[in-house]
C-alpha cells in the first residue's frame, strides 16, 4: 500500500492476466487499482496518479447537483432552464456541450474542481446556447448576463483553451 500525494490510500494490485487495461475502484477508503504485472513501474506511478485524479474528480462532481444549479442559473440570469444537465468524464476537448433539439446540457465533470462561478460560467455559456446557436453578438450578449463571464474566460484560457475554428468562446480543452 502506498500513500499518494492527494493522501488517499492506494493499494497497486499487478495482475499477470490483464494485458493492457488499468481499472480502479474505492473499496472503503483505500483506492485499489489494477495494473498489468508487465507494466513498469513508471508507467504504474503515471496510472496510479491519473486514476486518484479520475475518483477524486467524480467525488467533487457527486457533491454538486449540477440540474438543480442549471436551472437556479438560468432562474436567475432569464434563460431557458435545461431539460437535463449531467456530468460526463468522457468530454476531454470540451468543457461543456448542448443539445438545443432535446434541452440536454452536459458538463465535463474535469470542472468539479475548479473554482464554483467558472463552472457557473460555463454552465451559462451551455444554456445560452439553448437559445442561440453559435458564437454570434446574440449569443454572446447572452453569456453576458454572467457578470464573472469575462474573468472565467481567461481562467479557462489559463486552464489550456484552445480555439481552433478561430472563434472566440470554444470551451475546448488542450489535451486530456
Amino acid at each position: 500500500m502506498t500513500n499518494v500525494e492527494t493522501m488517499m490510500k492506494v493499494e497497486v494490485v499487478r495482475s499477470p492476466r490483464r494485458r493492457k487495461t488499468v481499472s480502479a475502484r474505492q473499496v472503503g477508503d483505500v483506492v485499489r487499482v489494477s495494473v498489468p504485472a508487465t507494466m513498469t513501474r513508471a508507467e504504474e506511478e503515471h496510472w496510479v496518479t491519473e486514476m486518484v485524479r479520475r475518483i477524486k474528480r467524480r467525488q467533487h462532481s457527486a457533491a454538486v447537483d449540477l440540474e438543480e444549479r442549471a436551472r437556479g442559473l438560468a432562474a436567475r440570469f432569464g434563460l431557458a432552464a435545461p431539460k437535463s444537465a449531467r456530468w460526463v468524464d468522457n468530454q476531454l476537448q470540451r468543457w461543456g456541450s448542448c443539445t438545443p433539439s432535446d434541452g440536454t446540457v452536459r458538463i465535463s465533470s474535469r470542472l468539479a474542481t475548479e473554482p464554483p462561478w467558472v463552472l457557473d460560467y460555463v454552465i451559462v455559456h451551455e444554456l445560452a446556447h439553448l437559445e442561440v446557436c453559435g458564437h454570434s453578438k446574440a449569443f454572446w450578449d447572452i453569456v453576458g448576463r454572467y457578470p464573472l463571464a469575462e474573468r472565467a474566460r481567461g481562467f479557462l484560457m489559463a486552464r489550456g483553451v484552445d480555439d481552433p475554428d478561430g472563434e472566440p468562446g470554444h470551451l475546448r480543452q488542450a489535451g486530456p
